[in-house]
């Protein structure tokens, strides 16, 4: 038995070790642990490379330019967004930001700022310390109105040089940022021939608004000419000059030529030289150059590859990046210029126009006050007759309104009163028959009261009588008058 039983044992040994190792086997195959395993390794390459590919979520742009210049329109054309909302004061916009080579994405930050100079003071919401170098500046002007163009540049240039002064950032950090920008504007290159452009420094924890020095960069820059960053205020700054479709309307209405238009180029590209700025001419109308100024803004923010090289040939399309222009490029425009200067000044060439007369309308008619016009009715109809007098009567009494007035000497006697009876009328009013009013009103009534086959002799018998009446009627009027001229004329006793 005892053999047996350590011939059994001798014999289980290698099958115990067996069941062993396929349990051991069965661990090293368990799922959850395989999962485990793919879960650190990813964990492992997003810790290592995490950080450079995500986009930052702190870039910012600032609007800034006069009301009615286009800032609104233009920032939701690069939305997308096909209404506008307008607001006033400071307000607040963001552009979805998508990175399809590494399909992340963000969204850009938008400050637009109030035309009205009293909100200035907004600016300190919009542009701080902490995100100065996290910020775009947009200078926007009008090409609707050339005349005010270079005065809205310089004057909101102005606003933010005062603001910046105002921010509390070491001269050191100042000094920093400003060498970027002559680093940014003399490190551009033309955009080469293959899908990715040269121009501007690669993504990653570098900011590409404001790149870090080195020493190859530094050796191999050339130097800026005298004008380019006169005023660097170590902030990148993009002038977008909006509604550039308004050049077909200058040339129909106002009869801009090339020259003219030639000679505001100029003028705003020496200004972009004075701050290091692009220029951008947009139309949101037209579609022109929207797209571009996005690309644009995302690869100078974000570092995105960037292709466009610039564009001066179409005046209403002019895009000029950072470090291209100076100011022998600039002096080609000189050429078309025949009946100006390009050192004359800006308002003396592109004046404001007249005012234009306004057009004389046909005066509106106000209707007349509803109880003003009855009082007015209400008067006229009180001095018209009664209705049941006749048209002979009328004329009658109109007539003996008119009758001139009898000129008395002071001898005679006062007239009678209204009650006092007349020697020509009855007591009831009416005219006797036997005197002067009583023979006119049987002759005028004979008049009116003719019918056909009435008695001739009748007629002239009344016929005969108005003349005889009028007749002593003159006599009498010719007495009274030389009877007044006598007495007049006789001495006082």
């Amino acid at each position: 038995m005892l053999f047996l039983k350590g011939h059994l044992t001798s014999n289980m040994a290698p099958i115990i070790e067996k069941e062993n190792k396929m349990e051991n086997l069965d661990e090293d195959n368990n799922p959850d642990d395989s999962d485990n395993l793919w879960a650190n390794i990813l964990t492992e390459v997003q810790s290592s490379s995490g950080s450079a590919s995500k986009l930052p979520t702190a870039r910012t742009v600032l609007v800034l330019g006069d009301n009615e210049c286009g800032k609104t329109t233009l920032i939701a054309k690069l939305q997308g967004v096909e209404e506008p909302k307008k607001g006033s004061g400071l307000e607040y916009y963001y552009v979805d930001v998508k990175d399809e080579y590494r399909d992340d994405q963000a969204r850009l930050n938008v400050w637009v700022l109030d035309g009205d100079p009293h909100h200035t003071g907004l600016l300190k919401y919009a542009l701080k310390e902490e995100t100065f170098s996290d910020t775009m500046v947009l200078l926007v002007a009008s090409m609707s109105q050339p005349w005010s163009l270079l005065d809205t540049l310089n004057r909101w240039a102005d606003v933010l040089s005062d603001h910046i002064d105002k921010l509390r950032i070491p001269v050191d950090k100042m000094h920093e940022y400003e060498q970027s920008l002559v680093r940014c504007y003399q490190a551009y290159t033309e955009p080469g021939d293959g899908p990715i452009a040269t121009q501007g420094p690669p993504r990653g924890d570098i900011n590409p608004l404001h790149p870090p020095a080195s020493g190859s960069d530094e050796e191999e820059s050339l130097p800026l000419g005298e004008k380019t960053l006169s005023h660097n205020l170590g902030i990148p700054i993009v002038v977008v000059v909006t509604k550039s479709d308004a050049i077909s309307m200058l040339e129909k209405e106002l009869d801009y030529k090339d020259e003219h238009l030639d000679f505001i180029q100029q003028h705003i590209r020496k200004f972009c030289l004075k701050y290091g700025a692009a220029m951008f001419y947009t139309s949101v109308k037209d579609e022109r150059n929207c797209d571009l100024l996005y690309r644009y803004l995302v690869h100078r923010i974000y570092g995105f590859p960037f292709t466009s090289p610039a564009l001066v040939v179409d005046k209403d399309s002019v895009f000029v990046p950072s470090g291209w222009d100076n100011e022998k490029k600039i002096s080609i425009l000189y050429e078309s210029m025949s009946s100006m200067k390009p050192d004359d000044n800006f308002d003396d060439v592109i004046s404001k126009p007249p005012m234009r007369k306004v057009i004389q309308r046909d005066a509106e008619v106000v209707a007349e006050d509803e109880q003003a016009f009855l009082m007015k009715q209400q008067s006229q109809l009180s001095k018209q007759p009664a209705p049941g007098s006749s048209p002979a009567q009328q004329e009658s009494t109109a007539g003996r309104t008119q009758r001139p007035a009898v000129q008395r000497t002071p001898d005679r006697s006062p007239a009678p009163s209204a009650n006092t009876p007349s020697p020509m009328r009855g007591k009831d009013g009416k005219p006797q028959a036997g005197t002067t009013e009583g023979m006119l009103a049987n002759f005028f009534n004979s008049l009116l009261s003719k019918t056909p086959g009435a008695p001739v002799a009748n007629k002239a018998a009344v016929t005969r009588d108005a003349a005889a009446e009028l007749e002593r009627m003159t006599r009498g009027k010719r007495a009274d008058s030389n009877n007044t001229s006598t007495d007049s004329q006789a001495p006082p006793s």
